[in-house]
């Protein structure tokens, strides 16, 4: 008897921590992309603007919780990341001689928050090569519509011996992220730009 209301507290307990740790990211993912929408508004840049802002000043006074991307249809969603990011948040690195033009995974995410709110990230598969030079993440980025939800994958690979910031796993994971989001067509331009 004593063990099952232990047990039950214990359930209790997870439940409510599972409960407040829920709630706090959705305040956060809430917040997080009203700070992002209000961050870049600005710019006024079609990749970051949405349908929200078309209602008048009026309208939105009663409504404080951004609700662009929130329970939309699939199509609207897609459509809406595979509108050009601005240059102000494209990054360049060099690597093997060659300018690589990139968004950063932080950006990607924010961008993804604000268009795709519905969605969630994990990953797949961590595979370390033969010989101990790199690792490779498999990543997938699934969104949900009213109408249906889609996944795509995608793969990153870093060297262990690279310089700069960030374990080799954590870059992996964060190039593997950016893929699996630029299948959904965010970003995607940068890859075919010299073809356009």
């Amino acid at each position: 008897m004593a063990a099952a209301a232990l047990k039950n507290s214990s359930l209790r307990n997870s439940l409510l921590s599972r409960t407040t740790s829920l709630s706090f990211s959705l305040k956060y993912l809430l917040q997080s992309s009203s700070s992002f929408h209000s961050l870049i508004s600005s710019k006024s840049h079609p990749a970051f603007t949405s349908q929200a802002e078309t209602h008048t000043k009026e309208e939105n006074d009663d409504d404080p919780v951004p609700t662009s991307g929130i329970s939309r249809p699939l199509s609207e969603i897609l459509k809406e990341l595979n509108k050009k990011v601005p240059d102000s948040v494209i990054r360049h690195r060099i690597d093997d001689g060659f300018t690589i033009k990139y968004v950063p995974w932080h950006i990607v995410n924010r961008i993804m928050n604000l268009h795709a709110p519905e969605w969630s990230g994990e990953v797949r598969n961590i595979t370390y090569s033969a010989d101990g030079k790199s690792v490779s993440v498999v990543y997938r980025v699934t969104i949900y519509g009213t109408d249906a939800e889609i996944y795509r994958e995608s793969t990153g690979t870093a060297s262990m011996d690279e310089p700069g910031y960030g374990d080799p796993v954590q870059k992996a994971e964060a190039m593997a992220f950016r893929r699996a989001c630029a299948r959904f067509g965010l970003g995607l331009h940068l890859y075919h730009e010299e073809i356009l």
